[in-house]
């Protein structure tokens, strides 16, 4: 790539042999992409494969429901921020004033403390996981036994530390 810039560059300076060592190592196309195509699900096919072995063959463990977790986990605390923010822009009146509305709807302490409960889950989920990929970029915790209790350690530290955030 580097010598092709070269060349479009400076054709002057090049004689005629060294423009030609670009398109020397060129490999013409043998098939086309239609045909690569239905050669791979004609061999499929033919193997019995699958179309998505990933849901087929793996079974769930807890690290691969704790990634996705935590990805879900990310996801929902980037989208909550960004809609809070927006909601913040676009309602009328201060935060006072909207929190007054909702103190006004009279809600019942159980419910109450199920809403802070499920916000404050994510965090506290998220916090934790990400402590614990922290640990793993260091290089600890990669043993099979130690990522088990890893994660089932951050489940109950996450549980705990939400029940007690919500109880505030």
């Amino acid at each position: 790539m580097a010598l092709l810039l070269r060349s479009m560059l400076r054709p002057a300076v090049l004689s005629r042999t060294q423009a030609c060592v670009v398109y020397r190592h060129a490999v013409p196309m043998g098939t086309s992409t239609k045909e690569d195509t239905s050669k791979f699900w004609d061999k499929n096919a033919r193997l019995k494969r699958p179309l998505s072995p990933h849901i087929s063959i793996y079974s769930w463990s807890i690290p691969m429901m704790m990634s996705i977790s935590h990805r879900g986990t990310g996801v929902a605390l980037s989208s909550g921020i960004s809609l809070f923010a927006l909601s913040a822009l676009v309602l009328p009146g201060d935060f006072a004033s909207n929190l007054e509305v909702v103190r006004s709807l009279s809600l019942g302490p159980a419910l109450i403390y199920s809403a802070k409960f499920t916000l404050a889950f994510p965090v506290a989920y998220h916090t934790f996981n990400g402590i614990r990929h922290l640990m793993w970029d260091i290089g600890k915790g990669f043993r099979i036994p130690e990522v088990y209790r890893s994660g089932y350690a951050v489940i109950l530290l996450s549980l705990l530390s939400s029940f007690a955030l919500a109880a505030l």
